[in-house]
């Protein structure tokens, strides 16, 4: 079982205080940010979602190496692409958890999926409510968070259609090679 709860209206304060610590940690360093967004389902008013919020650092390509330095110096564990090409996760410390904190390369077909995910949903509310129902219902039956994954993959696919990504761009996105959560404990 994957737990889902209700939209909780202290999360966009919650992502604002990290925020706060990602850009003050990445000015210090003089690592050029292009934004820090709050992405994923804590990123929608009214969205049923797993209590961790997602978090991308936005720069480019040739500040990757710098940006993943500065997250490590704040005590965050390098986890690579992960399967999903120019974007970096990163394992969080406690102190600065529960969240997914990735570094995103401006214009990527990553960044782009996390933003069309985010914005169609926060201006669709039927399909905001049908993807709460998905999330709810895969998230009661699934045993592990990539089973809920995939039991959520096909509503996604249609929330990128709806987004206007191109069937290539949900094509790439849909194949790329993720690994399992028990091969990457995150």
């Amino acid at each position: 079982m994957i737990l889902v709860v209700d939209y909780d209206a202290a999360w966009p304060a919650r992502f604002e205080q990290l925020r706060h610590v990602y850009a003050a940690a990445m000015l210090a360093a003089r690592v050029p940010v292009v934004s820090i967004e709050h992405v994923g389902s804590t990123a929608v008013p009214g969205l049923a979602a797993k209590p961790v919020l997602d978090c991308d650092i936005v720069v480019a390509e040739p500040d990757v190496a710098a940006a993943s330095d500065v997250l490590a110096g704040l005590g965050f564990t390098p986890l690579g692409e992960l399967g999903i090409p120019l974007r970096w996760a990163f394992k969080e410390p406690e102190r600065l958890a529960p969240t997914n904190t990735y570094v995103v390369v401006q214009g990527s077909l990553s960044l782009r999926n996390h933003l069309a995910v985010r914005d169609i949903l926060r201006v669709d509310a039927g399909l905001r409510d049908q993807y709460a129902a998905v999330k709810r219902r895969v998230g009661a039956v699934a045993d592990g968070i990539d089973e809920y994954g995939r039991g959520k993959n096909a509503m996604v696919q249609r929330i990128l259609a709806t987004a206007g990504l191109t069937a290539a761009e949900r094509a790439a996105i849909d194949a790329n090679q993720v690994p399992s959560h028990d091969e990457v404990p995150r």
